[in-house]
């Protein structure tokens, strides 16, 4: 990647309740030497709508993202393999009769990255010269992993951070059991997934459980929080912000 510009979009949780992570992404990304632009007037990328079933407002926040990410024709990077699915996968679904958005959404998909993956793939990176001490598990987020088919980028991050020591988590593969509304229409059965998964967190003796979306992280550190446990959820780029060497 000669031109190292990107487009940023942080997502809805991340800007309402984790910022974090967005200024570690930035933080990142501007180490490695690339210029960001957080476009004005995005919106939620319409994921929410399009799980409950109303395909209307989602698409209507979706010619909006279109639009909006559309003034030129730099990659978007995006911290949460959820919202990157949607807008590469599900965007070209919802417009695959529209002789306008459809050719757009197609386009648009081209230039969706989940973050790692932007990282490894595109800019060639998984040592990032940085440390955290301690010991981190990764939690695979279903949409990062089946939705985006990011899988071995995380890791190989992961593994080169200094001082860290990256433990196989039990059913890493396993949802946490948010899913968005799932976790609302089904919250006892949302609930028992989290048990599970907080159980093999805890089980790894892990400081941190490392994850690639932030809903999942908001789920995983809300059980955490609410068991008192002293695990940290943390959004990969957050680790890889570390320490620089």
């Amino acid at each position: 990647m000669s031109d190292k510009r990107v487009q940023l979009f942080v997502t809805c949780i991340v800007e309402t309740l984790s910022p974090d992570i967005g200024l570690a992404v930035a933080e990142v990304l501007e180490r490695l030497g690339v210029t960001m632009t957080v476009p004005e007037g995005l919106t939620c990328c319409g994921q929410p709508a399009f799980n409950g079933g109303f395909w209307d407002d989602a698409r209507a926040m979706a010619r909006r993202t279109i639009d909006v990410l559309s003034t030129y024709d730099a990659p978007v990077v995006i911290p949460s393999g959820s919202c990157a699915d949607m807008i590469q996968h599900h965007y070209p679904e919802i417009f695959a009769a529209d002789p306008v958005y459809g050719p757009r959404a197609e386009a648009l998909a081209g230039r969706i990255y989940e973050f790692s993956e932007f990282l490894v793939d595109v800019l060639g990176q998984t040592d990032l010269g940085t440390s955290f001490p301690g010991r981190l598990t990764f939690h695979a987020s279903c949409h990062t992993l089946r939705g985006k088919g990011v899988a071995h980028q995380p890791l190989n991050l992961l593994a080169q951070v200094r001082d860290a020591e990256l433990v196989d988590l039990p059913g890493a593969e396993e949802c946490c059991g948010f899913g968005g509304l799932f976790a609302v229409k089904m919250g006892d059965i949302s609930g028992a997934m989290l048990t599970r998964k907080l159980d093999n967190v805890e089980d790894t003796g892990s400081d941190a459980v490392v994850a690639c979306d932030p809903s999942c992280l908001l789920h995983i550190g809300g059980g955490l929080h609410r068991r008192g446990s002293s695990v940290q959820a943390l959004h990969i780029a957050q680790v890889l912000r570390g320490h620089s060497k």
